[in-house]
């Protein structure tokens, strides 16, 4: 289970890298606007709608980078699968839609099915159900007359009938999580502080599912009556209540992802600090300025579960703190700066400067709980390969062969130490790494990969193996699987 949740982890990390841009185009195109007192610009204009084309359909990015990352063949094909699944799941619980099959008026459809192309949990689904039928089926030749439709072409057909049986299990499963949810922010919201700091907790830890949006709606909007946001930016609540439900999230999206960022970028390997911190730099520049923490958050949500708890707790602590000391600030976008700077003069923020405090102190706890949880328990975020063996100098191999040599070789070299082509299931490489499933993990022998070049050897488990080879592992992969089609 833990391979696959990281294989997931990995394969989000291609639509995670293009969010960083999309989410500060968005953020400073909202500051412009602001700036002109609330009156679009051509500029801002242009910036917000092109930052909203990627933001706004995280969704199908992830369906589309899902099913091509999880996909034993990384060909167009898969992510092709994985757009027709979306496409469907999506069209089929639209409201009209909906409203069709159910016999009943457009505005009578349940609010679950509302944006339903916007959710993250359903991109993720269509993602892994595509990357699933393409595994199964791109292989599979059918009778000459249909000749046509084998192959790589049979598993778009085929998802599309899966995601019709999909669609009809959650025509009627969606709303009740959505109904669910709707009923139990309703009851949190009845109890001040601590409700605030309840609903941080879950609202984090059900970004994963898509759902938040259901607990968002109680508080932020006028669902139940509470609408913090609207009422903040109007005016027309009460100062030092007012706010609750969003004051929180400053301290943690300025200060502590960022410095979780910090921190996963110090215990990164060395030879993948360069990579990771590039990354890792334009999220946390982004989650500061703009309050957008997808990028950060799918960053190790996958790969390291109990870090994502541990950031759940945190924002529920850090709603709790705000509230109950009535430290005020709103936004109309998301928690990052400039929502901070432009709300902390309104009529209804309250001590708002006391948040940076808080914050400060927040980024100090995320930087140093991430670093001990990492470290601890030796957990996969990025840039770590686990790998704690002597590392081989892989200058020592023959330099008088030229590149795809010496590729060569070391693919040969490794591919005996894992006890030859017929030991192995599969083969995946992510930043450093050969990811490997292995019929027997007994006939693998360590040593005789590392002479090959290898830094090291990590058994995952009785049939996975991680073999790091360094930043060039797409060439080893390549002639590695060149090796393994042989025999």
């Amino acid at each position: 289970m833990m391979a696959y949740l990281q294989r997931m982890g990995r394969s989000l990390m291609l639509p995670i890298a293009v969010l960083p841009a999309a989410a500060l185009l968005l953020g400073f195109g909202y500051l412009i606007t602001n700036l002109n007192g609330g009156e679009e610009m051509m500029i801002s204009a242009l910036m917000t709608k092109a930052g909203d084309a990627i933001l706004g359909h995280i969704a199908t990015l992830f369906a589309v980078g899902l099913a091509f990352g999880m996909a034993k063949e990384k060909d167009g094909a898969a992510a092709i699968t994985g757009i027709v699944a979306f496409l469907t799941i999506t069209t089929l619980l639209s409201p009209e839609t909906v409203a069709s099959l159910k016999g009943i008026d457009v505005e009578s459809v349940d609010m679950a099915f509302e944006n339903i192309e916007k959710n993250v949990f359903i991109g993720i689904l269509s993602g892994l159900i595509a990357a699933a039928t393409y595994n199964g089926f791109s292989q599979i030749k059918l009778p000459d007359f249909l000749a046509f439709f084998s192959g790589k072409r049979l598993p778009s057909i085929m998802v599309a009938g899966m995601m019709i049986i999909i669609s009809l299990i959650m025509l009627f499963l969606w709303p009740i999580l959505f109904g669910g949810l709707v009923a139990f922010g309703t009851s949190i919201s009845e109890l001040g502080a601590v409700g605030a700091g309840i609903y941080g907790f879950f609202n984090r830890l059900l970004i994963p599912v898509g759902l938040h949006h259901a607990l968002n709606s109680v508080f932020w909007f006028d669902t139940v009556g509470i609408n913090d946001i609207g009422n903040f930016w109007s005016g027309e609540g009460e100062k030092g209540i007012t706010g609750r439900y969003q004051a929180g999230f400053f301290p943690v999206m300025m200060f502590g992802l960022p410095a979780a960022c910090l921190a996963m970028y110090h215990t990164a390997n060395k030879e993948n600090k360069k990579m990771v911190g590039s990354l890792l730099s334009a999220a946390a520049l982004t989650a500061f300025l703009t309050g957008v923490t997808e990028p950060i958050e799918f960053s190790f949500m996958f790969l390291a579960p109990v870090l994502y708890v541990i950031h759940a707790l945190l924002m529920g602590l850090s709603l709790f703190i705000a509230a109950s000391f009535q430290w005020i600030a709103g936004f109309a976008f998301s928690g990052g700066a400039i929502d901070f700077f432009l709300s902390s003069s309104l009529p209804l923020a309250n001590k708002p400067y006391m948040l940076i405090l808080q914050g400060l102190v927040f980024a100090l706890i995320y930087y140093f709980v991430f670093r001990f949880a990492i470290l601890k328990f030796d957990l996969k975020t990025p840039g770590r390969t686990q790998m704690k063996e002597n590392v081989t100098d892989l200058n020592t191999l023959n330099k008088n062969q030229n590149s795809d040599d010496k590729y060569d070789q070391q693919a040969v070299g490794i591919l005996k130490g894992l006890g030859g082509a017929s030991n192995i299931k599969e083969v995946n490489y992510c930043t450093t790494r050969l990811r490997l499933e292995v019929k027997d993990a007994k006939l693998i022998n360590e040593s005789q990969i590392k002479d090959a070049g290898a830094y090291g050897v990590k058994k995952i488990s009785d049939e996975n193996v991680h073999v790091v080879v360094g930043t060039h592992v797409e060439r080893v992969a390549e002639a590695f699987k060149k090796y393994l089609t042989k025999g």
